[in-house]
């Protein structure tokens, strides 16, 4: 896109995205699939943005809630326009977890704290290795053909830039079925990942090529959707 002159001021036509989250392994996903030829920033370009609950019912209940509470904190600092450049920008939020057959769908919405507050974790999100753990715990005496489960993932947006602003979300879903190991593989990824092997493959998701992964995951194909949005809105 080409940049734009407003007055005497040239300013950047490329869209911005302000990513809803500090964790930058999601961070180098969503921009390894929506590509380059836009901005990306993040929660780490605004420490002092308040934390949202999320305590919402379902993914998209809380990538709403996520987005819609950073759009109104950006909307709300003197210098917005500096800090997210640009004509067109957008807040992105996602929400995904993992649904696990054998245990009605656990750990679902509470994945990234499904160990917290047990024995020497703290509340709050858990680290990654403690909610593998008992999640492999909980499921010691299934059998690996009952073993089936599926990352879900919801994508929300907002749109901050031109002014005013989007007063609705526009959601975006993916799922991605697969299996739990009985023991991590692979040193990639993150969260579940090293216990997860989608459908098709006899790899997990700690094991995949980021590449392939990137095509495959739960977040990939929410993330295609909101690139298409993009796409459609010239963004």
């Amino acid at each position: 896109m080409r940049d734009k002159t407003v007055g005497d001021v040239i300013v950047s036509a490329m869209t911005a995205l302000v990513i809803a989250t500090r964790n930058q392994h999601k961070v180098q996903e969503i921009r390894a699939i929506l590509g380059t030829g836009r901005r990306y920033l993040s929660l780490a370009d605004f420490p002092e943005a308040p934390k949202v609950v999320e305590d919402a019912a379902t993914f998209s209940g809380n990538a709403v809630k996520k987005a819609r509470g950073l759009a109104a904190f950006l909307q709300g600092i003197p210098d917005l326009d500096f800090r997210v450049p640009g004509v067109n920008a957008l807040v992105v939020s996602d929400d995904s977890g993992l649904e696990v057959d054998a245990l009605q769908g656990a750990p679902g919405v509470h994945s990234a704290r499904f160990a917290a507050g047990d024995a020497g974790t703290a509340a709050g999100n858990a680290p990654d290795a403690a909610n593998n753990m008992k999640l492999l715990k909980l499921l010691g005496q299934v059998p690996r053909e009952k073993r089936s489960a599926r990352f879900r993932c919801a994508i929300a947006s907002f749109r901050i830039k031109p002014r005013p602003p989007t007063l609705s979300a526009q959601t975006f879903e993916g799922v991605c079925e697969g299996r739990i190991e009985p023991e991590p593989r692979g040193r990639g990824g993150f969260g579940y990942d090293p216990l997860f092997v989608p459908t098709g493959q006899t790899a997990s998701f700690a094991e995949l090529k980021p590449e392939l992964k990137n095509q495959l995951s739960h977040r990939a194909q929410a993330l295609l959707k909101f690139r298409r949005y993009l796409e459609v809105l010239n963004l």
